[in-house]
């Protein structure tokens, strides 16, 4: 592919004005080079979803797909690439060119972005015991990733138990045999474990914080919620003792895996770590 062709990529979801991926993916175009690249924030429902993905033509290079377009999808791609089946999620559309219509495939960087964010954050690669909290897409995303780090019977603590249908056939898909429990026995459920992912909304996990505060803990949290960029639980599991991952880490180490992919070149962390900083100030 030229520099000079000039492809189009968008961020998919509802309510999208949030989204930082923009940011992101414009800092990695200009660092590549990529001057006539565009990318945009695209705000569609669910069901207007199918008649933009049928829309699409060999201009385009890809998407990032956010909730709660990320099951949608699935059914609307010509492929999806065999992780991204097993998570049950795709967060990334590919538009491949060829033929009288481009070729769409499905893909899931979010593992990749989780697996990243663990390592960078100080998990040494490896977890022996780890626990969930949720039960969405991005849970099914982590349980992947931390079947990669090597933990395959996680707990994973949920509001309702009866709702862990989707997840517990994802987590059969990739060979993971979680155990679950209701999100209120966390509280001192993950106090004495290798990592501990939280796919909360923001502030979903604070009440976490007065069992935290004052305990001794060695483990390794992730946050996937970036707002604040700090959660409170993060910060109270950091006065623990504890590693602190901010969720911004995952949201820029999926991005830079989404570059790649759409671009053909090594996403520019360096770069596109800088626009993020900038973004959060």
């Amino acid at each position: 592919m030229s520099e000079q062709t000039a492809r189009r990529a968008a961020v998919l979801g509802h309510p999208i004005g949030h989204s930082l991926s923009p940011r992101l993916h414009r800092a990695a175009y200009a660092a590549l080079g990529l001057e006539s690249w565009q990318y945009t924030a695209i705000d569609l429902t669910e069901e207007q979803l199918p008649a933009f993905i049928a829309g699409l033509d060999d201009s385009w290079a890809g998407l990032s797909v956010t909730m709660p377009l990320k099951q949608a999808v699935m059914g609307l791609v010509d492929h999806v690439e065999p992780l991204a089946s097993v998570v049950g999620a795709v967060n990334t559309v590919l538009v491949q060119g060829g033929g009288r219509r481009p070729t769409l495939v499905g893909a899931n960087t979010d593992v990749h972005g989780i697996v990243a964010a663990l390592r960078e954050g100080g998990s040494g690669g490896t977890a022996s015991t780890a626990a969930v909290l949720g039960a969405g897409a991005t849970a099914s995303a982590a349980l992947a990733a931390l079947a990669e780090l090597g933990c395959a019977e996680p707990v994973v603590y949920v509001r309702s138990l009866g709702r862990t249908g989707a997840l517990a056939l994802a987590a059969h898909r990739m060979g993971v045999h979680p155990v679950f429990r209701p999100l209120a026995e966390a509280a001192t459920g993950i106090l004495d474990v290798d990592l501990v992912v939280s796919t909360l909304p923001p502030g979903g996990a604070d009440f976490l914080v007065p069992e935290v505060a004052g305990r001794q803990v060695a483990g390794v949290l992730l946050d996937a919620a970036y707002d604040p960029r700090r959660s409170a639980v993060g910060a109270a599991w950091a006065g623990a003792g504890g590693s602190t991952v901010d969720g911004e880490r995952m949201l820029l180490h999926q991005a830079v895996e989404q570059v790649r992919l759409m671009t053909g070149q090594p996403g520019p962390l360096t770069a596109m770590d800088a626009a993020l900083g900038d973004a959060l100030g």
